[in-house]
C-alpha cells in the first residue's frame, strides 16, 4: 500500500536548512497498522506528512496505493489525498465557526459528494456523537473533538489513515477510548493505519513498530527484513 524508496527530505534554507529524513526505505502492506516511534526531532511526523503528500521529498520515491506522488501536481495531489488518505492531528484542527456536522461534511463537499451531510451524520453516529451534530468545537470536550476529527478523516472512506500523536492532547482514559475506536474503525474498513506516538503501549498494539532516530530507521524488526534506511 505504501512504498518509500531512499527518501531524503530537508526543510528550511541557508543557515536554517535541516536534513530531516535521510534515506528512508519502507514498505507498508495493505491493511497493516504501523507505529512510528522515536525521540522528538527524529523525523516521525515529517515521515508521516511525506506519506500523506503534505511534504515533498528532495529525492527518492513515495508510492501510495500504486500512485507515484512525485508525478502529481499540487491540485492532483490534493484530490488524491482527499479521496485516499485520512489525516488525524494531535490538535484536532477543527474549524471553530462550524458545527461538528459541518466539519465532517467539508471534505465530502469538496469531493462533490451529493449526500455529504447525510454521510457526515452517519460518520458522527459511528464515533458516538450522533446527538452532538449541531455543537461547535468549543462546546465539545477534547475527546469529543478528536472523535469529530476521526469522523472527518474517515468520511471519504480512505484506504489509508495517518494519525500524528492522536492521543497527545487527551487524558489517559480518553486517549485509550479514542485508540480503541480508531483501531475498531480501521479494522471494520480494512484500512491501512500509520500513526506517530510517544506512547509505547499504543505502539505495541500495532502490527509493527518502526523506530526513527536522526531521520533514519534505527532498528529493524527481525520479522520485517525488507525495511532499510
Amino acid at each position: 500500500m505504501i512504498e518509500l524508496d531512499d527518501v531524503h527530505l530537508s526543510l528550511g534554507r541557508g543557515a536554517a536548512h535541516v536534513y530531516i529524513l535521510k534515506g528512508i526505505t519502507l514498505h507498508i502492506g495493505r491493511g497493516e497498522t504501523i507505529g512510528l516511534v522515536g525521540p522528538s526531532g527524529s523525523g516521525k511526523s515529517t515521515l508521516l506528512m511525506a506519506i500523506a503528500g503534505l511534504e515533498r521529498p528532495d529525492r527518492g520515491k513515495i508510492t501510495v496505493d500504486g500512485t507515484d506522488l512525485s508525478r502529481l501536481d499540487e491540485d492532483a495531489l490534493a484530490r488524491f489525498r482527499g479521496a485516499r488518505i485520512g489525516i488525524v492531528f494531535q490538535s484536532f484542527h477543527l474549524i471553530p465557526t462550524m458545527t461538528a456536522l459541518e466539519n465532517v461534511a467539508i471534505p465530502l463537499e469538496f469531493a462533490g459528494v451529493k449526500d455529504a451531510f447525510e454521510r457526515a451524520a452517519a460518520e458522527l453516529e459511528s464515533v458516538g456523537l450522533g446527538t452532538r451534530l449541531t455543537h461547535y468545537p468549543a462546546q465539545l470536550s477534547g475527546g469529543e473533538q478528536q472523535r469529530v476529527a476521526l469522523a472527518r478523516a474517515l468520511a471519504p472512506s480512505p484506504a489509508i489513515l495517518v494519525a500524528d500523536e492522536p492521543t497527545g492532547n487527551l487524558d489517559e482514559a480518553t486517549g485509550e477510548s479514542i485508540v480503541d475506536l480508531m483501531f475498531a474503525l480501521k479494522r471494520r474498513r480494512d484500512a491501512t493505519l500509520v500513526l506517530v506516538t510517544h506512547d509505547l503501549g499504543l505502539a505495541a498494539k500495532c502490527d509493527r513498530t518502526i523506530k526513527l532516530r536522526s531521520g533514519q530507521i534505527e532498528a529493524l524488526p527481525q520479522s520485517a527484513p525488507e525495511l532499510t534506511a
